[in-house]
């Protein structure tokens, strides 16, 4: 038994991948130097790549005046930093337009400082826009992989308790949960009603009332309660914004969904503007020149390792190295999706005898469409889709337009019921490779992606 506040309440243990109560072991400053030193690493990486692959068209390069250069990656991190991406909370399509247009702006800054300076003609352009390429990719992977790693690690992330334990805070910590890379940590719950007390949502207890958040030494909150009256709510932001240097407040806007959702002050009042970004000419061409320069460079970058898949799938089974399966895109258009095959030749006739020998998993194909341990899945199948790698063959998709590197999971035919009145939004944009994207409505989890997966990620396309 804990006692908070004059209030004896139970410590629920969380299962496991669960974060306990009460966790004060999340750092802001150890998240940031991971982020950092991965960074480094990766624009470090990005250099020498550049100058190596240069070399070797070009023997005679000087690479002692490019080697000299590496203080240059100091601001690159200067920069970063400047622009926050070394806190908590990016979703990670925020992250990739920030680390894309800064990284771009420091490269157009150094070549124009070296032509101002007259130094452009000791240096290679070639080297100059390999390195541009090699950091555009680089450099998100590097923090993909990072988070990948540390995310569900105690340390990682930023310890935040949420105000109002009703649905939306519900919510909000269930979704916190499911997206530990975001790095907002739910520590715990607070809310005025006594009832409450004592219970716990995925392990982080309802530990007393908003008083308590003044004890806890917490910086940051999250504001979950939409219902609750303007005048009630200007009350507690008021109070507790000289208590939390980051407070987040979740607005009373259930079943607004947008693609592109952003603050204005609009000369004291707060406004959102809703912007339908990615339906705009300019963003995206963006968009899709990114697709195309990432797409082209990853896939020479990871062509080694798409040959060692393809001989390990031939090894191991049976059958083509591709399938292709057919997917519902951008405007209603079929395509056909590629991957690393991952099931056996004859997966319907296994999965039909398996079926019969196992009627009891009948009931769970019937729900799901799959089984836990599906026996058509092969063994370098199992490996392909735990790791994610079988969706590699799809950037033959995004170099055809078909898909983007970020968007929703493409669907096929029979899901389009469970998007019901929603997919008419979802056919506005490209499906993507990365499904970590979910579009979303404010302050209410039934969403695109949430609805066919049970994977809500607070972000925005």
């Amino acid at each position: 038994m804990l006692e908070v506040g004059g209030v004896r309440v139970s410590k629920v243990k969380p299962k496991e991948g669960q974060f306990s109560p009460y966790q004060s072991l999340a750092s802001p400053f150890y998240t940031a130097l991971a982020l950092v030193l991965t960074d480094l690493t990766t624009l470090t990486i990005s250099l020498l790549l550049s100058v190596w692959l240069r070399y070797l068209l070009e023997p005679t390069l000087p690479l002692g005046n490019y080697l000299s250069l590496w203080p240059l990656v100091a601001l690159f991190l200067l920069v970063y930093a400047l622009v926050g991406l070394y806190g908590v909370g990016f979703p990670p399509p925020e992250e990739l337009r920030r680390l894309s247009y800064v990284t771009t702006m420091v490269f157009a800054a150094l070549g124009t400082a070296t032509f101002l300076s007259k130094t452009g003609i000791n240096y290679s352009r070639g080297v100059f826009f390999l390195a541009w390429g090699f950091t555009l990719v680089l450099v998100p992977l590097g923090r993909v992989l990072v988070r990948e790693l540390c995310a569900r690690r105690p340390w990682w992330g930023a310890p935040v308790v949420v105000l109002g334990a009703g649905k939306t805070g519900e919510t909000v910590v269930r979704v916190l949960c499911k997206t530990p890379a975001l790095g907002l940590k739910p520590v715990a719950l607070l809310d005025d009603d006594p009832a409450k007390w004592g219970h716990s949502v995925e392990g982080v207890g309802v530990i007393g009332g908003l008083e308590l958040g003044r004890e806890l030494g917490l910086r940051r909150a999250i504001i979950a309660m939409p219902g609750v009256s303007r005048e009630k709510l200007l009350s507690i932001v008021e109070q507790y914004g000289g208590i939390f240097s980051h407070l987040i407040l979740i607005p009373d806007l259930f079943g607004f969904s947008s693609l592109w959702v952003s603050a204005k002050d609009l000369g004291g009042v707060l406004g959102l503007e809703v912007r339908q970004q990615l339906l705009l000419p300019g963003p995206r061409f963006v968009k899709r020149a990114m697709d195309v320069i990432v797409s082209l460079v990853g896939g020479l970058l990871i062509s080694p390792l798409v040959l060692v898949i393809a001989v390990l799938i031939k090894l191991d089974s049976p059958g083509p190295v591709l399938y292709g399966h057919t997917r519902i895109g951008q405007d209603g258009r079929w395509f056909k999706a590629w991957k690393f095959r991952t099931m056996l030749r004859n997966a319907d006739q296994v999965l039909k005898e398996h079926l019969e020998k196992h009627p009891e998993l009948r009931e769970e194909w019937e729900r799901d469409q799959k089984l836990r341990n599906d026996p058509r899945v092969t063994r370098v199948g199992r490996l392909l889709r735990k790791t994610s790698l079988d969706e590699l063959p799809q950037l033959w998709n995004v170099l055809r337009g078909e898909m983007s590197l970020v968007g929703p999971r493409p669907i096929v035919q029979d899901e389009i019921r469970k998007y019901g009145e929603k997919f008419a939004l979802y056919a506005r944009v490209k499906p993507g490779i990365t499904h970590k994207l979910r579009i979303y409505c404010l302050s209410k989890p039934v969403v695109l992606e949430d609805v066919c997966t049970n994977n809500w990620n607070k972000a925005t396309i």
